[in-house]
């Protein structure tokens, strides 16, 4: 399967496979071996994976067939809040790692997606991510998509692309929020001292969050935000920049843990897409989890 995409001005000066691997929403790796194996192509030229993007070049990606994922399928629960033949959608529970990596080689969504679906996921992001479309972070809950074909997963991605895959989140955020709402339109990049972490940077990619406010509480906002793009960590670092950070971020906030939260207090609940098959509109909410709600109910006893 191909897939023509035309390169934004924004990424002008971007290594070739950092990009790809943004826009098809792909491991760094992956997208190296696309290019290593000469699938990506500008008119009838393969182009090298430090290719420097200038703007405006019209690419076209040779997407592989699936590899055989070498992840094992683990018969673990899932909440399923929609599923058809072609994606699925899952309340992700705070701890639950993603897909597989160095440190957490079972356990995962991917392991259980695998069992849950027989196997039938897209192998667009590679063998230790099969379906995965986009992620949430490992003490982040909420929602997340996976697609089951490769045709749901490209088109999926394209949507991520141009932001008509629409993300809704809920925080509590430490302090109180002058405004009602805002934008926070910050560049994120890797740190700059601590390569684990992300930071607003010059050097970094566009990152946009859009924010209101719900309700506040004695030393802390409750907060909702849209992603209009998806950066890692986008609205861990956006809160923190504005010097609000999320309760119980103890990478970007305070260092101690919240008594009562297990990781930080940031829930995915709403999901909104163009179903890749059926062109119609889906749009999808998910309560707060118990931990969340019950944090809430304490802060509201507080008055």
């Amino acid at each position: 399967m191909t897939r023509t995409l035309t390169a934004p001005s924004e990424h002008s000066g971007e290594r070739l496979d950092s990009y790809l691997a943004d826009a098809l929403e792909i491991s760094r790796s992956a997208a190296a071996r696309l290019l290593e194996e000469g699938r990506v192509t500008m008119g009838e030229k393969a182009l090298p994976k430090n290719y420097r993007i200038a703007g405006g070049e019209e690419l076209a990606v040779d997407i592989p067939e699936p590899e055989d994922a070498e992840v094992a399928a683990q018969d673990i629960p899932l909440d399923v809040v929609y599923e058809d033949d072609d994606v699925i959608v899952v309340n992700k529970p705070t701890g639950m790692v993603v897909h597989p990596a160095p440190g957490h080689s079972d356990g995962t969504l991917v392991n259980a997606l695998l069992h849950h679906c027989a196997g039938s996921l897209s192998g667009v992001g590679g063998e230790k991510r099969p379906g995965i479309v986009h992620r949430i972070d490992r003490d982040t809950s909420g929602l997340i998509i996976a697609a089951k074909n490769d045709a749901a997963h490209l088109g999926l991605s394209a949507q991520l692309a141009d932001h008509t895959l629409a993300r809704t989140y809920e925080c509590l955020v430490t302090g109180n929020l002058r405004e009602d709402n805002g934008t926070v339109d910050a560049p994120i990049g890797r740190h700059p001292t601590d390569r684990k972490k992300m930071a607003v940077t010059a050097k970094g990619r566009r990152a946009v969050t859009h924010w209101e406010v719900i309700a506040r509480y004695p030393g802390v906002t409750h907060v909702r935000c849209r992603l209009e793009t998806g950066r890692t960590h986008q609205i861990r670092v956006h809160m923190a920049h504005m010097g609000h950070p999320i309760l119980g971020d103890t990478v970007y906030g305070a260092k101690k843990p919240v008594p009562g939260l297990t990781g930080q207090c940031l829930h995915a609940v709403g999901l909104r897409f163009i179903h890749p098959r059926t062109g119609e509109p889906v749009e999808l909410h998910c309560d707060l989890p118990e931990e969340f709600k019950a944090y809430l109910r304490k802060l509201e006893s507080r008055g």
